[in-house]
């Protein structure tokens, strides 16, 4: 028999704040945290604006120095998640067989502010000056690897490379290895450092972000007919997944109940997706048949808002295709609009505000809505949230390619 699996643990650092009550503060603010890059000179990209953390990460940390100059950047943005996660849901570590807890982190494209440093070094000073911890520091398990060594922990652990539905699908994978009953423990989402030069530059030759940087906090509107593309972002999202029984015995406060989850893949071109949503709209119907309620349950959709005309199009056909004329009463949005696309962990900082979304019984707005696409045409909360009790939601989110991770939670009364 299967089991049920909760959350109980929800660590967010973001754009819009260090810490789940600060990132759910400004999110449901309705203000915009994108900005003009400022770590570096960004002025000859086309893209040249970010979600970008405000807040010295130091006054947070209880990470060795030692460590974190051994590590990139979104490994120590994964660690620190995953510190605010673990406080968040009370767990005591050492009380647990840690052969019972995982780690399922997910990521697009790695540690490239450390690796850039090193390879500069490599070539202009050669061989001996490059870091020893280069090879290690980069590569996408780093920061799987890292919280399993700082925390001791000897589960079932996986790194997850989707794209920007890396997360969701590693949140995902926890959800059914805990059902199997193969760990009780899970810390499962992504986290993703993109601002540097060449990360950037890698996520500009893809095509799909915007362009509009004269005004940063207007330039992500999903689904406005101007739309141009998706700002970046960095952070991380972690949550603690555990089966109901394990939460019951100790006791932990549960935010909701992993019910479904479906990934598909459109499979019809190497970056681009199907403009008529048919495979978002097949895993949207997996997850709420496995979740064993009707389409008319859910209240509320996490949209994946990318920002892109085929892909605001493709999103908003595939939630018409599963709930018909209810889709045009069911709240909507994409908090991201906020902070930026955080690739990696877009899909996990994504799950872990609905959840807060659920607590708070308050759907989070969709900035930057101010002139609706004719196609477009649901209710998307466009600029500012609003108050809706929330018992079940539905999670989408999507990576270039046409990877769909849907997933639907329940609050637990």
């Amino acid at each position: 028999m299967k089991k049920h699996v909760v959350i109980t643990g929800i660590g967010i650092v973001s754009p819009a704040g260090i810490g789940k009550d600060e990132h759910w503060r400004n999110i449901s603010s309705g203000n915009s945290f994108v900005s003009e890059i400022t770590k570096f000179d960004a002025g000859k990209y086309p893209s040249r604006i970010a979600g970008q953390i405000n807040g010295n990460l130091d006054n947070f940390n209880t990470f060795p120095k030692r460590l974190l100059k051994k590590i990139d950047r979104f490994s120590h943005l994964a660690l620190l998640a995953s510190e605010f996660a673990i406080a968040d849901a009370k767990l005591n570590l050492d009380a647990e067989s840690k052969e019972r807890i995982g780690v399922f982190i997910g990521n697009a494209i790695g540690g490239w502010e450390f690796a850039e440093v090193e390879l500069r070094d490599l070539y202009i000073g050669g061989l001996k000056e490059v870091s020893p911890y280069q090879a290690t520091a980069w590569f996408p398990a780093a920061p799987q690897g890292q919280i399993s060594i700082y925390y001791g922990l000897l589960g079932y652990s996986q790194t997850i490379i989707a794209d920007s539905a890396s997360s969701l699908l590693s949140i995902g994978s926890a959800y059914r290895t805990i059902q199997e009953g193969e760990a009780d423990i899970i810390l499962a989402g992504g986290s993703e450092a993109p601002i540097s030069p060449y990360g950037l530059l890698c996520c500009n030759t893809s095509g799909v972000l915007t362009q509009r940087n004269e005004n940063p906090q207007k330039a992500y509107s999903p689904f406005d007919k101007n739309r141009d593309g998706f700002a970046i972002g960095e952070g991380a999202g972690i949550v603690i997944l555990e089966s109901f029984e394990h939460a019951g015995k100790r006791g932990a406060k549960i935010y909701g109940e992993v019910t479904g989850f479906s990934m598909t893949n459109d499979g019809i071109h190497p970056t681009k997706q199907d403009i008529e949503g048919r495979q978002l709209s097949r895993a949207m119907q997996i997850a709420i048949k496995e979740a064993g309620i009707a389409a008319g349950d859910i209240d509320y959709i996490c949209a994946n808002g990318s920002a892109t005309k085929d892909g605001d199009i493709a999103e908003t056909k595939a939630i018409k295709a599963v709930f018909g004329k209810k889709a045009y009463k069911m709240p909507i949005s994409a908090p991201k609009s906020a902070i930026g696309n955080l690739l990696g962990a877009a899909g996990a900082v994504d799950a872990a505000t609905t959840l807060l979304a659920m607590e708070n019984s308050f759907v989070p707005p969709t900035v930057n809505l101010e002139d609706k696409d004719n196609v477009c045409d649901l209710d998307y909360t466009a600029l500012k949230g609003k108050g809706h009790g929330i018992k079940t939601a539905l999670i989408n989110s999507q990576g270039r390619g046409g990877v769909n991770a849907v997933m639907v939670i329940r609050k637990v009364y």
